[in-house]
């Protein structure tokens, strides 16, 4: 189901298998502007999130940049949260990240979040997942973001 949001461009991929856009209306802001496109699906009670890296992803080893993770990660919460629940990921903040590196991301492969909700409340959504390269582990990572109010209205 295409559920809109005013903050990103939620659109389904043509002949892609259920993926939908996942990028801002405002192109110049960091996810467009660092990240590139992204896309977007759920797969029963998760939701992945894609990324194709590209070289200026990654560090000087030619593996995908911590930095790069990390953001894929944050921004992960914030589809999660729109795809898996009835939160709006715009008027929303990161309270809590944490993250463990277990292996290296390699750049010419699609760099994947996976993430799932644990509990959400009136105001918080907590969630957890692995970033994946196919069948291989970059990282895991658990987070928290707290639902504001959006401008003219109160959050649940």
């Amino acid at each position: 189901m295409n559920k809109p949001t005013p903050f990103f461009d939620y659109q389904e991929l043509p002949g892609s298998e259920g993926w939908f856009s996942w990028n801002p209306h405002d192109r110049t802001r960091f996810n467009a502007a660092v990240m590139g496109d992204l896309a977007v699906r759920r797969e029963g009670d998760q939701c992945r999130l894609r990324m194709m890296p590209e070289l200026r992803h990654t560090n000087l080893q030619d593996m995908i940049h911590g930095a790069t993770t990390l953001a894929l990660i944050d921004i992960a919460l914030f589809a999660t949260a729109h795809v898996l629940s009835e939160a709006e990921a715009g008027p929303s903040v990161t309270l809590e990240l944490s993250t463990q590196f277990v292996g290296a991301g390699i750049p010419d492969k699609p760099l994947d979040a996976l993430t799932e909700i644990v509990r959400e409340t009136g105001r918080m959504v907590f969630m957890r997942g692995q970033v994946v390269q196919e069948d291989h582990l970059v990282a895991s990572f658990s987070g928290i973001i707290r639902k504001l109010a959006s401008r003219g209205g109160t959050a649940a």
